[in-house]
């Protein structure tokens, strides 16, 4: 028996390979199996070739594999395609009807059944996707009822009909299969799971659920890939806990009415992609300049302009840091898991009201959209900070105003509410004294630039690096953001191997850089590898910006649309370290 296989759906998009994804990958869960998700789509709404891959393990994992062991093809440019990512000993089941054939030199088994005969037979073929699921699960000798409880969870609501007929197509799939083969394969007979049930979500989807845990009530948006499950998912929660989202007509008009409904007291968010990030930038200085909390999630893609975008990359990390005409305090985090997305952003929304600064929360295309096991969440992690929000306020003296802007030694004001007594200040995006009346006077400006800027002079969120460097002098340090982590780990297992002694680094507090933590690691390391998305070494900048040690750093860059194979990543760090003995 085997501890892990991955398998991969492909076709035309429209065609139902999303839908039999979700069908086999929550029947896996089911049994308690670890999963990892990655979705290749075309950026139109029907047509072009997608495929889902999913990686199924008995142990966590958090990276895609660098090989294939089933693949599920409803065409030919599927296997075409995805055939040179299958292990010798592959299996490739395939509709018949389009006559599969297997590319010259791939070493595979390739079944060929009447996906589309057998769906129509029962009435329509837009069950095939069902025979398919059906014969490629039969293939692992895994319990069918409980791909047929998956199903009925799926088509339930379209009536127990519906349930019955896709119940069958599953079922006639993996008798015509099984019958080809002769049983199951024992080469891909999988290991029991634990049998716990584990949480199975997205980036996105935590990034909601941490949203409605920090309290938040206004999301407003405009859809944009890959961040647009963030707001299907508040559609449909933020309304049970009294809260709405507000689909705007574009970017700029959803940022303001952030900033506008967290002037007002209600904790808000936007959530966009590079091309709406950028629609932001000037906004995001009016929040800088009148010192309103503001929550902006940047799920990156492929740029620049429309560029790839249902592709992976890392390339929004300059605009994030330094985007904005003029200097204000902001705070950028990258999440590294899908825990993190849901902690990550209720600290978010803690930072912006503690500090009165925005704070942008970066994500990329696989972390938001590659579906992944975690472990349950901790709800009893979740603390509510408002800051220096007052409500109860003393009674101003005849034309006194409140010192919203007032001078502190921490650089961070009171704050008060539309409405409240003792509270009555002026707020304008020009600058301002501390009563946020208009003023030019060259001390104050000053003044308030000083105070500004340095209320995140000791700003360190919890884990600012994530550190695993099990030697003091690793002979490799591997240091990425976001996505990679599961990568690194995977490609450090087989340095290790060969004999090296290896290091990782996260870094998930990209602005303010924490310099200070991870200077000793860079100093301590043999070759430092930088691994990120991007084809100008963005990240490999804020570290020797802030850090220095150019010398030893080496950046692998990967930005063609595909997230690193760990097997990339083990090659190249072999050959950046130049380590006799590997």
């Amino acid at each position: 028996m085997i501890s892990q296989l991955s398998w991969k759906i492909g076709g035309q998009q429209g065609e139902g390979v999303e839908s039999t994804d979700r069908i086999f990958s929550t029947a896996l869960n089911r049994l308690g199996y670890y999963l990892y998700g990655y979705r290749h789509f075309s950026s139109r709404i029907k047509g072009g070739h997608t495929n889902n891959k999913i990686r199924i393990s008995t142990q966590p994992i958090r990276a895609i594999s660098d090989d294939l062991d089933i693949l599920v093809a409803f065409d030919q440019e599927s296997i075409d395609l995805n055939a040179p990512e299958l292990r010798p000993g592959g299996v490739v089941v395939a509709d018949a009807k389009f006559k599969p054939e297997l590319p010259e030199g791939i070493d595979a088994r390739l079944f060929a059944v009447p996906i589309t005969a057998i769906a129509e037979e029962l009435g329509t073929s837009l069950m095939k996707n069902m025979v398919a699921s059906g014969a490629s699960w039969a293939l692992l000798g895994l319990p069918l009822e409980v791909f047929n409880q998956a199903v009925e969870e799926e088509f339930g609501r379209k009536g127990p009909a519906i349930v019955e007929k896709n119940v069958e197509a599953v079922k006639r799939g993996a008798e015509f299969v099984l019958g080809q083969a002769g049983g199951p394969l024992e080469a891909f007979a999988l290991e029991p799971a634990d049998g716990k049930q584990k949480l199975f979500m997205i980036g996105n989807e935590a990034i909601g659920l941490g949203t409605v845990a920090a309290g938040c009530r206004l999301m407003s948006a405009y859809p944009i890939t890959p961040a647009s499950e963030i707001m299907e998912y508040l559609i449909k929660k933020l309304p049970k806990f009294g809260g709405t989202v507000v689909q705007t007509e574009d970017e700029i008009a959803a940022v303001t009415m952030a900033i506008g409904a967290n002037y007002a007291g209600v904790r808000t968010m936007t959530a966009s992609a590079g091309p709406g990030l950028s629609l932001m930038m000037e906004a995001i200085g009016l929040a800088g300049m009148t010192e309103q909390p503001l929550v902006i999630v940047d799920t990156q893609r492929g740029g620049p302009s429309t560029g790839l975008p249902t592709k992976q990359e890392q390339s929004d990390l300059n605009a994030m840091v330094y985007g904005t005409h003029g200097e204000i305090p902001k705070v950028v985090i990258a999440p590294a898991s899908i825990e993190d997305c849901f902690y990550d952003t209720v600290e978010a929304f803690n930072i912006a009201e503690e500090y009165q600064v925005p704070v942008i929360l970066m994500t990329d295309l696989q972390l938001s959209l590659g579906k992944q096991s975690c472990e349950p969440l901790d709800y009893d992690r979740i603390e509510i900070r408002r800051g220096k929000l007052q409500r109860e306020l003393p009674e101003l003296e005849p034309n006194v105003l409140f010192k919203r802007y007032e001078l502190t030694e921490d650089g961070v004001s009171p704050r008060s509410l539309p409405g409240d007594k003792g509270g009555l200040h002026h707020v304008t995006g020009v600058e301002h004294d501390e009563t946020g009346r208009p003023s030019e006077n060259a001390l104050n400006r000053k003044r308030m630039m000083d105070k500004r800027l340095g209320k995140l002079a000791n700003l360190l969120i919890p884990e600012a690096i994530r550190v695993d460097v099990p030697q003091e002098r690793p002979d490799i340090l591997i240091v990425g953001m976001g996505s990679t982590g599961g990568t690194i780990e995977e490609a450090r297992t087989r340095l290790e191997r060969d004999g090296a002694s290896t290091g990782q680094i996260q870094i998930r507090q990209i602005h303010p850089f924490p310099a200070e933590q991870l200077a000793p690691y860079l100093e301590a390391a043999g070759t430092v590898i930088v691994l990120e998305n991007n084809a100008t070494a963005q990240l490999a900048a804020q570290i020797k910006l802030h850090c220095g040690r150019a010398d030893k750093i080496r950046s692998l860059l990967k930005y063609d649309g595909n997230p690193f194979l760990p097997s990339e990543v083990y090659e190249a760090s072999k050959e950046m370290s130049q380590i006799g003995h590997i």
